[in-house]
């Protein structure tokens, strides 16, 4: 099922990161945003918990998972609300995994083109990106925004000049395996986000990791 380490190293090239949970740890911001959204509009606020399960999927899917299907406008309304604080102070109450900056300095220093596709809009990804000090390791950020799922996010960057034959979609989420079934594209699930094993194992990436120093066992 897995190719040898060493062709890895020869035929993939560029490495696709997702945000949340691959590369830091967003839920604190992230809980406090759906909040204020939805107390916003007179809903009832949820659980840390609750929305941790839901942490990787665009904000529409998780706000109709916790008020079911909503018109149009109403979902317009919450998204920008959520926005409104996120953009504050949100992206801010994100905290970045042990060994992500050192993981990433070492996959560039192996030369790798690397990048990143996260579900969040761009100039939040952006941000937090800089936030960190990893914006030297990526060559590009690709976000998302209202309906636009991820595997269209790959779509985009293949049609951009991916190719996809030598790339490796990394991520936390089953979505973003799926993602990269669709496009063609490999596959790393991270087991330390907010996927469980079973869910990552079901969606069948190309390798599961443990742990970021991993990445460079399997790509070094």
């Amino acid at each position: 099922m897995h190719a040898p380490f060493t062709l890895l190293c020869v035929k993939h090239r560029t490495l696709i990161f997702d945000l949340d949970g691959t590369i830091s740890d967003p839920s604190v911001g992230i809980s406090r945003c759906i909040n204020f959204a939805l107390e916003s509009f007179g809903y009832e606020a949820v659980t840390s918990d609750d929305v941790r399960q839901m942490i990787g999927p665009p904000l529409a899917e998780i706000f109709e998972h916790f008020l079911g299907t909503l018109p149009e406008g109403r979902m317009i309304e919450l998204i920008d609300r959520y926005r409104e604080r996120y953009a504050d102070v949100g992206f801010a109450e994100n905290i970045i995994y042990p060994c992500i900056p050192e993981s990433l300095e070492a996959l560039a220093t192996g030369g790798y083109r690397m990048g990143v596709c996260t579900s969040k809009r761009a100039d939040y990804a952006v941000k937090i990106v800089d936030m960190f000090g990893l914006g030297s390791y990526f060559e590009f950020v690709d976000g998302g925004d209202v309906h636009i799922k991820k595997f269209m996010q790959l779509e985009r960057l293949v049609c951009g000049g991916i190719d996809a034959a030598s790339a490796v979609m990394i991520g936390d989420r089953a979505v973003d395996i799926e993602a990269a079934k669709i496009n063609g594209i490999r596959s790393t699930g991270v087991s330390w986000g907010f996927g469980d094993i079973d869910e990552l194992e079901n969606a069948r990436p190309d390798h599961l990791v443990h742990a970021p120093q991993e990445l460079l066992e399997l790509y070094l």
